[in-house]
């Protein structure tokens, strides 16, 4: 009988790789003196007992980002993508230029809507590619495939988060212009529901494709973020990078083998 692998999900730092499984995580990365530093620990529960379509979308998001704070407790060192400048240049610039969209005068509502949602999404864009980055992310990819197939793997993976982005795109495309119907005393509170509504939908079409790799139309769908993994957001890593990768990996299962003992 096959051993059954536990399922991991990654996120690449600009100096390291973070790996993350049900219960527990660990992250990895290489200082400017060449020291490879590693810990790990048991992750934020948030979403795990959450079934209910379209509401544990937004639950494992906030999970990620409760994991943030926690890692750079345990590892100073290590450094997210968000700390770059370029990356909070361009959430404050597509900050302001919605807010500047949505008072422009004579433009239809929903031309506004439709343009502060895409505004809203470069952050993302801009985060997904940064120096030493992209390899960092095709490492993360290679190690944790390389694991879950039992033979060497690509750099691209599809349970990668860039997968999200094509449907997560459409999504709130959609809720902006419906936001854009509702009147305006409402506009406010229809737009947070409307991008929580996007995420949920967002991560069910990704569950989805997931579970129907062979289907013509999860094929379709994912499609998309395939060719951003391989286009723009990966790169062949260095040997000592997948280093890096390996060694978040295993520190990772050696917690998740532990809790299931």
């Amino acid at each position: 009988m096959a051993e059954e692998r536990i399922r991991l999900g990654g996120m690449a730092l600009q100096n390291g790789v973070l790996v993350h499984g049900p219960t527990s995580w660990a992250a990895a990365i290489r200082d400017e003196e060449g020291t490879l530093h590693v810990a790990s620990g048991r992750k934020p529960q948030l979403a795990a007992s959450v079934a209910t379509p379209l509401l544990r979308g937004p639950l494992r998001l906030a999970e990620a980002f409760a994991l943030i704070p926690v890692v750079r407790r345990a590892l100073p060192q290590a450094r997210f993508p968000f700390q770059r400048p370029a990356v909070a240049g361009a959430i404050l610039g597509s900050a302001l230029a919605a807010r500047a969209l949505r008072r422009a005068p004579g433009l239809p509502a929903g031309l506004r809507e439709a343009a502060a949602a895409g505004f809203a999404l470069l952050p993302a864009a801009v985060a997904l590619r940064g120096p030493g980055l992209a390899a960092y992310h095709g490492a993360e990819h290679i190690s944790i495939g390389t694991y879950e197939l039992g033979r060497p793997a690509p750099k691209e993976h599809p349970r990668c988060g860039s997968q999200l982005l094509p449907p997560l795109v459409v999504s709130s495309l959609a809720a902006s212009l419906a936001a854009a119907a509702v009147p305006a005393r409402s506009r406010s509170l229809a737009r947070v529901l409307g991008a929580l509504a996007s995420v949920g939908a967002s991560v069910e079409v990704f569950v989805w494709t997931n579970r129907h790799p062979e289907h013509p139309l999860a094929r379709a769908l994912a499609r998309p973020g395939l060719e951003l993994q391989r286009r723009f957001s990966t790169a062949e890593p260095a040997p000592g990078q997948l280093e890096v990768a390996n060694a978040a990996r295993d520190a990772c299962l050696a917690l998740e083998q532990q809790a299931a003992a």
